[in-house]
């Protein structure tokens, strides 16, 4: 049975043929439905690459339901046909839509999700929040793209909401989010004001879940999302040119997240 493409890009990316390894595992049965999948650690050694990609790799066969999270056993082999895939396409050509849109569509999750971060968050989730932060700061000085960390920075506060929706629903989006985040994250790099835009913004958030305060750290995940839009719109040619826009310009080819 053909992979479907809606799990695999062009492009043959480490996680399309990781994911494409283990799909026609799953599907010749090298698995069985209720086994436990190998762990993060042990695909990661077998496959060679990074555990980015292994949870790419797995949010996809999850999508698909031929995996899924069970408590105590981490993931398992569904039974065929146990779930039905949800199917997500950005379905626009322009570069810019489609960053905006995957942009519009975390301005909704991303603000309840500080709210309920502020109301609920224990200390050492707090600490890691603030952690967050703190590796995003390391990640520019060291001049790196700090992509990784922003996402970090966010997965942080969905667990601190202590609804485990919001954390799938992160990791089932994760490879719209981070390629958006990238688009974001290059452009601003161009821009010291926008720098220091991003850095605040993520520090109010920060502190309102700190303080736990609901409203301000809603109305500080509204005002982030909201301000990465006017920075995508104030993007120059030159930004379009560079690798942010072949980054949105991948965004918008990729078809069929699920």
């Amino acid at each position: 049975m053909p992979l479907p493409t809606s799990l695999v890009s062009a492009k043959g990316t480490l996680a399309d043929r990781v994911t494409t390894t283990l799909y026609d595992q799953i599907r010749q049965g090298d698995f069985a439905p209720g086994e436990r999948m190998p762990s993060e650690n042990e695909l990661t050694e077998r496959f060679q690459v990074s555990r980015t990609v292994i949870r790419e790799a797995i949010s996809r066969l999850k999508s698909e339901g031929l995996v899924g999270s069970r408590r105590g056993s981490g993931t398992v082999v569904l039974a065929p046909n146990n779930a039905t895939p949800f199917r997500l396409d950005i379905d626009v050509q322009d570069s810019i839509q489609a960053v905006l849109r995957v942009i519009e569509l975390r301005r909704g999750v991303e603000g309840e999700m500080a709210a309920l971060a502020a109301q609920r968050r224990t200390k050492a989730q707090n600490l890691r929040i603030q952690q967050a932060l703190k590796s995003i700061d390391k990640a520019v000085h060291e001049g790196r793209d700090g992509v990784q960390e922003d996402f970090a920075f966010h997965a942080a506060i969905s667990e601190a909401a202590h609804n485990p929706l919001y954390t799938s629903l992160l990791e089932f989006l994760s490879q719209f989010l981070q390629a958006a985040i990238r688009v974001a994250r290059i452009n601003e790099a161009r821009r010291e004001d926008f720098r220091q835009q991003v850095r605040d913004e993520h520090a109010v958030i920060a502190q309102a879940i700190t303080d736990g305060d609901a409203d301000a750290a809603r109305a500080a995940a509204l005002r982030h999302m909201e301000n990465s839009a006017v920075r995508i719109h104030a993007a120059d040619k030159e930004f379009w040119a560079s690798e942010g826009g072949k980054a949105a310009r991948h965004l918008a080819q990729v078809k069929g997240l699920e």
